[in-house]
């Protein structure tokens, strides 16, 4: 019995002892966005409330800097041509951008409304799957307001077709 927990031991040392020695070699990989990029949200195939409806497209230039302790585990921040800074962070293979707009919507009556605008992007290749060494990214740019604005019981929704590639 002495042996057997003497060698459970020793494989357990050993084992931790591979881990931290991989620690480093991970640590060199390059997980996270870096870099600028031409973005385009497609306002022809928008969508309000799930309905589509021609909205402006958006064109701006992102300056994005993450660092990251793992493939699912990154943050950082994106800089807009357009004049805002928000975080950027990885769930799942996914990547979100989340800010506020302020003045986002008016209601007939002048008064302004905030919308929440994500942005939920990943890595495409050019067959259009999933690939994550690809440095072109595709997904979606949603805004949505708060419910009873404008007078009306329902959250106002613009989701838009998201294309965002490295310059």
């Amino acid at each position: 019995m002495r042996v057997l927990r003497a060698l459970t031991a020793v494989g357990a040392a050993v084992g931790l002892a591979g881990m931290t020695c991989a620690g480093p070699a991970a640590a060199e990989q390059d997980w996270g966005i870096n870099g600028t990029f031409a973005t385009s949200s497609n306002g022809d195939w928008a969508k309000v409330n799930s309905r589509y409806e021609d909205q402006p497209s958006e064109r701006n230039t992102w300056t994005i800097s993450t660092q990251c302790i793992s493939p699912t585990e990154c943050t950082g921040t994106v800089t807009s041509d357009a004049g805002w800074t928000a975080p950027i962070f990885t769930t799942n293979g996914l990547w979100y951008v989340k800010r506020t707009v302020p003045n986002w919507r008016f209601c007939a009556d002048g008064a302004a409304i905030e919308g929440f605008q994500e942005y939920k992007i990943y890595p495409v290749g050019s067959d259009g799957h999933y690939d994550a060494a690809a440095s072109e990214y595709t997904g979606v740019n949603r805004v949505i307001g708060p419910s009873g604005s404008c007078g009306r019981n329902q959250w106002p929704v613009i989701e838009m077709p998201f294309y965002m590639k490295k310059v």
